[in-house]
């Protein structure tokens, strides 16, 4: 039987140091298959293909059997799809598209890829209370995938109100039984005193974007911490609640759920996660180590 063959790309700005293909290659290779994943990163593609229309169009021309779609494209590339997920409807965003039947259909692993973490490394944490800081498209997949494993009470802060509030009136509309707040920044210590968790949505911690979304102070060892961050895989905010011996989760397990989850999508075979996991860790290593 000749092995399943499978073409899939990441399209994105800046996409360089992304470990898409390595993690998705790797994982084909060792079911079997022939699996190439390329890089279409728009910054630097000419014509038609500098555009998410075009390159929607010349990957499904080209045979592309799927994409994953990131920063900054994940609202825009909707408009080019033919059909949604019922969750990419949901969210608004899409970060993964199969190409099936000649149609382009969107799906969002973003928020079942936080799930999926939170429940394999956070089995027992308390979803009464939680804090999330940044309502992004990141934010946006957390805060429904923290509202559908059961959180009762979410409070979303965001350095931009309007985007703390846009998230919150989606929540509020999707899960009419769960109690959504947007607060601002400033007034975030308030909910945090009464939170059983907290979720970090923003970029800082990731390198770049040094510092905590909150003040260390404001951390307890009753109050678990996730952050959506993998590379480092201990942000300072993790560390930092790591070292009250607060509860964490780091980003590398949404990361890698994702792309799991995508990978499914694309191939229609369940991949190893543990492989993936262990993989994406020893990548993360190897940067550190160049970057040393």
């Amino acid at each position: 039987m000749a092995a399943q063959s499978v073409l899939c790309g990441l399209i994105g700005d800046g996409i360089d140091g992304s470990f898409s293909p390595a993690l998705h290659e790797a994982e084909g290779h060792a079911q079997g298959m022939n699996y190439v994943y390329r890089l279409l990163d728009l910054e630097r593609l000419h014509g038609a293909a500098a555009t998410v229309e075009g390159i929607i169009d010349l990957a499904r021309q080209w045979g592309f059997d799927g994409l994953n779609v990131t920063h900054p494209y994940k609202q825009q590339v909707m408009a080019y799809l033919d059909e949604l997920s019922p969750d990419a409807a949901r969210l608004e965003a899409a970060n993964t598209v199969v190409f099936t039947g000649g149609r382009a259909v969107g799906h969002n692993t973003d928020w079942s890829g936080f799930g999926s973490s939170l429940g394999r490394e956070l089995p027992g944490a308390s979803l009464d209370r939680v804090v999330q800081i940044g309502a992004g498209g990141a934010g946006v997949a957390v805060a429904y995938s923290a509202l559908t494993r059961g959180a009762g009470h979410l409070t979303v802060t965001d350095v931009d109100l309007d985007r703390a509030e846009h998230c919150r009136d989606t929540m509020r509309k999707l899960f009419p039984g769960s109690v959504v707040d947007a607060v601002p920044a400033s007034e975030i210590a308030g909910p945090l005193a009464e939170a059983s968790g907290l979720i970090n949505a923003t970029p800082i911690g990731m390198v770049g974007f040094p510092g905590t979304p909150v003040p260390t102070k404001l951390l307890r060892p009753d109050l678990w911490v996730a952050d959506v961050i993998y590379r480092p895989i201990e942000t300072p905010l993790i560390r930092a609640a790591r070292a009250l011996g607060a509860p964490t989760l780091g980003g590398a397990g949404m990361n890698v759920f994702q792309a799991a989850d995508a990978f499914q999508l694309f191939t229609g075979v369940a991949p190893d996660f543990e492989r993936m996991y262990a993989h994406v860790l020893t990548l993360v290593e190897q940067q550190s180590r160049r970057a040393a």
